[in-house]
């Protein structure tokens, strides 16, 4: 969960026409959960979290901060898939409607 009340496994789907990251339960469902529009929002690796769990860290971390300064944590499965979101999402933010 973006407050990180506690984690959630979601699935994403990135858009650029609207630029918008939605997210879904992993266990099914057509309509999204929520979505997180990246016009003109600033993504960033994490490499360190207080209070957050070894677990949580492991160089698999990023933040979403969107245009109306809304922070989402997200945690990727591998720091080479990190990576490839932030460069996709930071694609996304400058180009996408």
């Amino acid at each position: 969960g973006h407050r990180r009340k506690n984690w959630k496994v979601r699935k994403f789907v990135l858009r650029e026409d609207p630029a918008y990251l939605h997210y879904y339960d992993p266990a099914g469902g057509e309509e999204p959960l929520g979505a997180i529009h990246l016009r003109g929002c600033v993504v960033t690796a994490v490499e360190d979290m207080p209070d957050s769990k070894k677990y949580d860290v492991d160089n698999i971390l990023f933040e979403i901060i969107t245009a109306n300064d809304i922070h989402y944590y997200l945690q990727a499965a591998s720091s080479a898939e990190r990576t490839e979101w932030i460069k996709a999402i930071q694609a996304v933010s400058r180009t996408g409607k």
